[in-house]
């Protein structure tokens, strides 16, 4: 395993090898990347049904297709100083049996998996997409021995996670109150959750698929509030750590 230094400086380079992933999973030309990856913001916002949508789940596993991929590698090549900080923080708080709920593209999932204090990991996401996305990357990178991938975080079959990510999710869910006490169910006293999230459609409404409704997030802070208590961490990002209340 790679030590930290080297895995945040790996990420910094090329994103894990990010375009390189991206060209040959999604088979596109180098030519044409570029292009795909800038409207790739767009194009996710321009494909949201609206408030015709009944379930947010039915967006990400049927709508979607590779444009979430294409959005998330987006922002994660345009925000890499950002996104190592949030693997900094990882490097801190995770190990042994990590769960990462909402992995996406894989990043923090592939970085803890790098990580020789880590067991294993198992990545949870709806996006069948995503999961044979992040199931190539992990292959291509030689750690895929250290990953399960799941739909559902009861396909993993574990009681206790020692540490769980969920990182730009929370803010998708119709429901977050309702899955941080699915959260609080899988950890033990010695657990550590990595949690954020953006309850903000947008000053144009870019962000169509996040929630705002002022009861969902009200329920949510009173429920985080209820369960967790904050541990402090030094790195200056809205990623916050907890640990449940005993």
């Amino acid at each position: 395993m790679k030590n930290d230094n080297l895995i945040l400086q790996n990420f910094l380079d090329n994103a894990f090898n990010l375009k390189t992933h991206l060209m040959d999973f999604l088979s596109i030309k180098e030519c044409d990347l570029d292009e795909f990856l800038a409207n790739a913001k767009m194009n996710l916002a321009n494909s949201h049904p609206g408030d015709t949508l009944n379930d947010v789940s039915d967006f990400y596993t049927e709508i979607v297709g590779d444009r979430h991929v294409a959005d998330l590698a987006a922002w994660h090549i345009s925000s890499k100083e950002y996104i190592a900080d949030t693997l900094k923080l990882q490097q801190i708080f995770s190990r042994d049996l990590v769960l990462d709920f909402g992995g996406g593209i894989g990043t923090h999932a592939l970085a803890n998996a790098m990580s020789s204090k880590v067991e294993h990991v198992f990545f949870v996401d709806i996006n069948e997409t995503n999961r044979n996305f992040v199931k190539f990357r992990a292959q291509e990178l030689g750690v895929e021995k250290k990953l399960t991938f799941c739909k559902a975080i009861k396909d993993a079959q574990i009681s206790k996670f020692d540490s769980i990510v969920c990182l730009d999710v929370l803010e998708h869910l119709a429901d977050p109150a309702f899955q941080i006490e699915i959260f609080n169910d899988y950890m033990d006293s010695n657990s550590i959750a990595l949690f954020n999230w953006y309850f903000y459609k947008g000053e144009k409404n870019e962000y169509p698929f996040h929630i705002d409704d002022i009861q969902t997030v009200e329920n949510f802070f009173k429920t985080l509030q209820s369960m967790f208590l904050e541990v402090f961490h030094p790195i200056l990002i809205t990623t916050r750590a907890y640990k449940k209340i005993k």
